[in-house]
């Protein structure tokens, strides 16, 4: 009588069970896959519409995002870099541009509003970053968020002018946001690849343009 429990017929059953639970973990993959990209852009589409001011709770997002038009600049790397447009009666109202860059963790990923002027943001917001809960993370508190609409992007020569400064920044101010307690290192990032996108390498070019263009 055949031992059951020799290491061949041992390893026969481990294999036979490790292909079975790969066969369905591959499966069920496969299976959720296109769910999973719908939910993804669903909520990349509603991170758009919050930042423009246009989300609403409970309404379809789908059809808010309508109201938005997918567009694109080529940046100074040659590279085609997308724009979405919110429009008014025809008119450019507001634009949102994705930006990305260094934070302390890992990389920080978010859109920037601008006012249709092209040198007024209108919002900021982080949809994924790896910052430091309680500390580098409260860019995504409402009120910190709020600091960006209205200001300055760029100075007099239109060279970038916004940033996050150390501390609490001037009342007066009309470029400067406060600075993140304890997560110094976070707010710099933030200055420093915001101003890139909207410099010469970025989006700048696009944002200079649009003074002429409002109404196209």
């Amino acid at each position: 009588m055949a031992n059951r429990e020799s290491i061949g017929n041992v390893l026969f059953v481990a294999i036979g069970v490790s292909l079975v639970c790969s066969i369905l973990v591959a499966s069920a993959a496969i299976v959720l896959k296109p769910r999973q990209l719908q939910n993804e852009e669903e909520y990349r589409q509603r991170i758009i519409l919050d930042v423009a001011g246009l989300y609403e709770p409970g309404v379809d997002v789908g059809a808010l995002y309508a109201a938005i038009e997918e567009t694109s600049t080529e940046l100074a790397s040659g590279e085609q870099a997308p724009v979405y447009l919110v429009r008014k009666n025809g008119a450019i109202e507001q634009l949102i541009l994705p930006i990305e860059g260094p934070g302390l963790w890992a990389t920080m990923y978010g859109f920037l509003a601008v006012e249709a002027d092209g040198r007024t943001a209108r919002g900021l917001q982080f949809y994924e970053h790896g910052e430091t809960p309680g500390l580098g993370d409260a860019v995504d508190k409402p009120a910190w968020r709020e600091q960006w609409r209205g200001k300055r992007l760029y100075d007099d020569a239109g060279d970038p002018l916004i940033e996050v400064v150390k501390g609490p920044a001037p009342k007066d101010s009309d470029y400067q946001i406060d600075g993140l307690a304890g997560a110094t290192l976070t707010g710099r990032g933030v200055s420093i690849f915001v101003q890139y996108w909207i410099g010469d390498e970025g989006y700048g070019p696009y944002l200079k343009s649009l003074s002429g263009r409002e109404s196209q």
